[in-house]
């Protein structure tokens, strides 16, 4: 029973982790591949605009590529309703993350000067707008004067695209030509916003942050947007995997109270072994590896059905007919063996430590006691 139970919690701490990591990954995918995972700036909001960035750039570690980008928070206008958002100004190169997610129109829709936009299709439902429909974007960050007063930079643009990420960023990103954005932010043809970086891991930008730019440059990363989701979703995860954890320590204690019984039972023969010139470490050796073998055998058991159950998951599900989507989408599986192995080392300790008492009981035996009254 005590096999079975490290079996089972291992498994399941394996299996659950698979999908927490799966859903991590996607939403670092969906989210921060589209996102800008870091801007690297100048001071003033405007930097000059060159071919290549500047050394200190490109010397970061972590970093795949640099490119310009434009970035500000505005809001959108349709006919009948509003809705406030980022605004992006991307190239649009031929490696654009956002080019897996569009659902209608293109990336290449953004020509410098037609003022095109694309939009994440909640942000679409919300203003109830669709390709080719006319919308007015408003930065509030700039502003000029008219016979009213001070008012937002803005300009119509038509929505050539609209895409679908399965994240929140539907309802609030706006992309647009690296140009047309510059002019509706008052910058000229050699300014932007700063450098976007591409990180091989978005997650590396709480390192790269404390690191010192060149003077007059500023840092900013996505954490500032959605940093609290990530945190929420390592939360989660930490907690799902101590919950189940404790299903791998409640089998610890039914080794130790399996062990004490044993030890019970048998101390006429270890007081007879003991006689016969066994040490009490010979003694502990024998119950610590009896105990041992129930936690090797259940960790390696649970690690090899986790690992085959995590795998064919959605197999499963679909053969017991359980839909977790609505539109036949798959539950995200991300196996990570060096977690699998650290889950099953750790079992497989604490089947051990939970061996040494019960053990050290056996080896205090007195012969002369226990074999008294036979």
């Amino acid at each position: 029973m005590s096999t079975a139970g490290i079996t089972i919690g291992v498994l399941s701490l394996i299996t659950v982790l698979s999908v927490m990591n799966g859903f991590e990954g996607q939403l670092k995918g969906r989210i921060l591949g589209v996102l800008p995972q870091a801007i690297v700036s100048d001071v003033s909001g405007k930097t000059v605009r060159t071919e290549h960035p500047p050394e200190f750039i490109a010397n970061l570690p972590h970093l795949v590529k640099s490119v310009p980008v434009v970035s500000s928070e505005a809001v959108l206008q349709s006919p009948d309703h509003l809705a406030a958002g980022q605004l992006v100004g991307i190239e649009g190169s031929r490696d654009e993350p956002l080019r897996q997610f569009m659902l209608s129109g293109s990336v290449d829709s953004l020509e410098q000067g037609k003022y095109h936009l694309l939009i994440g299709h909640s942000l679409a439902r919300t203003l109830q707008v669709k390709k080719g429909d006319k919308v007015r974007l408003m930065v509030t960050s700039t502003s000029q004067y008219s016979p009213i007063g001070r008012i937002p930079s803005q300009r119509n643009f038509t929505v050539s695209g609209i895409f679908n990420t399965g994240s929140d960023v539907d309802g609030q990103l706006m992309v647009a030509n690296i140009e047309d954005a510059g002019r509706l932010l008052k910058m000229n043809s050699k300014q932007m916003s700063g450098w976007r970086l591409y990180l091989d891991d978005p997650f590396a930008v709480s390192q790269l942050a404390t690191m010192p730019l060149d003077k007059g440059w500023t840092w900013q990363d996505w954490r500032a947007q959605r940093g609290e989701l990530f945190q929420a979703v390592k939360m989660e995860k930490s907690m799902m995997g101590l919950m189940l954890g404790l299903i791998v320590g409640v089998a610890a204690f039914n080794i130790i109270s399996a062990l004490i019984m044993v030890v019970m039972e048998k101390q006429a023969e270890v007081a007879i072994l003991k006689t016969q010139g066994m040490t009490k470490q010979q003694v502990m050796g024998i119950f610590v590896v009896q105990g041992a073998s129930s936690g090797v055998v259940g960790a390696v058991f649970g690690g090899i059905l986790g690992v085959v159950l995590a795998s064919n998951l959605n197999s499963i599900l679909q053969a017991l007919g359980v839909s977790l989507y609505t539109y036949g989408g798959q539950l995200p599986i991300l196996i990570e063996y060096q977690q699998v192995l650290l889950v099953v080392g750790l079992a497989v300790c604490l089947s051990v430590i939970a061996t040494l008492y019960p053990s050290y009981r056996a080896a205090s035996v007195k012969p002369a006691e226990a074999l008294r009254y036979e």
